[in-house]
């Protein structure tokens, strides 16, 4: 793309350009890589994307590319050690999530077979496309985030909220909310 190409307003500096354009909105089916989104943006709950990204290479040594069955095995001696790593947010309920979710989405896997079939049922298994113009057109929860969010929280999971899982769900490429103006929006 060149570097006038029309995106979403967010996509402003290279690295949050280089996420557009590659990541966000992508339909993700890949357990691990839905765990470590949903583990991201729990730890984003009040921060930026930006600083999250930032972390991401950090986070995915420290949780073991997130594994969740590796993560779901990390020890409580292990929490402390990555509470003490500067290259993460360093945020206890948000670290300890993480492992909590892991041992939720396994749990998860044993019912439905995989995280990718439970999660993509919110949206009836295929992306939603809206025609959204301006970025205040953009809810920051919808029925089917708020949806979600009961069940995973139903389930065990922790830093689910609506708007995580609206987040979540845009990221995933479950709701591609690329503004209508955006090159991205019908790719």
């Amino acid at each position: 793309m060149t570097a006038e190409a029309r995106r979403c307003h967010w996509a402003t500096t290279p690295e949050m350009i280089e996420y557009h354009d590659r990541e966000w909105g992508v339909p993700l089916h890949d357990d691990a890589s839905l765990f470590e989104l949903l583990s991201l943006e729990g730890a984003q709950a009040g921060l930026s994307w930006a600083t999250v990204l930032r972390k991401r290479e950090r986070y995915r040594e420290l949780f073991r590319n997130f594994d969740p069955a590796a993560v779901a095995r990390v020890t409580p001696a292990r929490i402390e050690k990555i509470l003490s790593d500067p290259g993460i947010i360093r945020n206890r309920a948000k670290v300890e999530s993480v492992v909590t979710n892991a041992k939720a989405l396994l749990r998860v896997r044993t019912e439905f077979g995989s995280f990718d079939a439970y999660i993509w049922r919110f949206v009836d298994y295929k992306p939603i496309v809206n025609r959204r113009a301006r970025r205040e057109d953009l809810p920051s929860s919808t029925e089917r985030s708020k949806a979600m969010s009961a069940d995973l929280r139903r389930r065990g999971f922790r830093f689910v909220g609506p708007t995580i899982c609206y987040a979540f769900m845009q990221a995933a490429g479950m709701v591609n909310d690329h503004l209508s103006s955006c090159e991205w929006h019908d790719r």
